[in-house]
């Protein structure tokens, strides 16, 4: 910080600018300047940004630690995420730090380690002591273990079965979704469809794999019993050399796009044609899925729609939402299957059943 040196005197430290002096360049009062600090209501877009620009000429930051002192809140969102490049997870987190960034919140994460589980737990108590207002577990494994919950900060989760936690997500759930993909293999005239799993620790795979029951149950069919992965393209491989040695198989529904790649290599190796001798779905659509040989039929998960309907309802819940905060959509049922050319009858039914348009 810079020094000033009073005549005759030490140098001493220039203090830093304050909402007073905001206030004065601006041409506002402090208690406007105060209100655009905490992204209150009743301020006109062309104040705000006259002080948001005297800010900014000045280097003012916000004295965190002071205001939470005067309004109780910090305005900051504690989230557990898991430490990972995995699709899902990742894209999970990138969606929730746009929509707070956009609402004005910030966002303290803590990583969590598969494998460890106490790490959930250790998470929490971190972000309980850096402050925050409110905690989102984005964590998608189940290692077994309670999470401490304090009656000041709720605690949150995104699609995920915490007791201590209020789910902040509704409707449409994994296990809807990969019923629907399902379904569509069942429709198109296989009799049975073969499942890649993930992870038998993780929530979304096992929301797929009761969705893959229930679309068999639904019509009395018994299913095979499913190949557990770890969602790498390498385990979907391995699913694939596993599950192709029976001649029966002409469907597969995996559990996510990476391991739906290594089993279309399997059955390349094989020699069964995709999807001329098997059909393959995946889930995620993520953005190489359209560009496999050939183009998977996958199911769309709409990230940023998520977030933003359970963040929206999670900052309303904290009593009342800043400005920009982003307004929960409509609800839809998603995720959505979108059907591709990896998927077509059986030999056997091919010509019984109508054409579809591939995408």
């Amino acid at each position: 910080m810079p020094l000033t040196t009073p005549p005759g005197g030490t140098p001493a430290r220039r203090r830093p600018p304050g909402m007073t002096d905001v206030a004065r360049l601006a041409g506002v009062s402090q208690k406007t300047v105060s209100r655009v600090v905490n992204n209150e209501r009743y301020v006109s877009a062309e104040v705000r940004e006259k002080v948001r620009s005297a800010a900014r000429e000045l280097g003012f930051r916000p004295n965190t630690a002071a205001r939470a002192l005067i309004t109780g809140r910090f305005g900051r969102i504690g989230v557990v995420a898991l430490g990972t490049a995995l699709w899902g997870p990742a894209s999970l987190q990138v969606a929730l730090e746009r929509a707070t960034r956009a609402a004005g919140i910030a966002v303290v994460v803590a990583h969590t380690v598969e494998g460890e589980p106490d790490s959930v737990g250790e998470a929490v108590e971190w972000l309980l002591d850096q402050g925050v207002d409110a905690i989102i577990i984005a964590d998608p494994v189940d290692e077994g273990v309670a999470v401490r919950s304090d009656p000041a900060v709720p605690l949150y989760s995104l699609g995920r079965s915490v007791p201590e936690a209020e789910n902040l997500l509704a409707g449409a759930s994994n296990a809807e979704s990969m019923r629907e993909a399902v379904e569509h293999l069942l429709d198109l005239g296989h009799e049975r469809v073969w499942h890649v799993a993930g992870p038998a620790t993780w929530y979304p795979a096992c929301d797929r794999v009761e969705g893959w029951r229930a679309a068999h149950e639904a019509r009395g069919i018994e299913p095979p019993p499913p190949v557990e992965g770890d969602w790498t393209p390498a385990s979907g491989y391995a699913a694939g050399q596993r599950i192709l040695r029976d001649p029966a198989v002409t469907a597969v529904a995996c559990a996510n796009d990476d391991m739906a790649l290594g089993f279309i290599r399997a059955c390349t190796e094989a020699g069964l044609a995709v999807p001329d001798r098997v059909s393959v779905t995946g889930f995620d659509d993520i953005p190489a899925a359209a560009y496999f040989t050939p183009p998977l039929t996958t199911v769309c998960q709409r990230f940023e729609a998520d977030v933003i309907r359970g963040l929206g309802i999670l900052l309303r819940r904290l009593g009342g939402a800043p400005t920009g905060a982003p307004e929960p959509p409509p609800h839809t049922d998603t995720p959505r299957l979108v059907v591709r050319r990896s998927t077509a009858p059986p030999a056997n039914r091919r010509n019984e059943a109508p054409g579809k348009d591939a995408r």
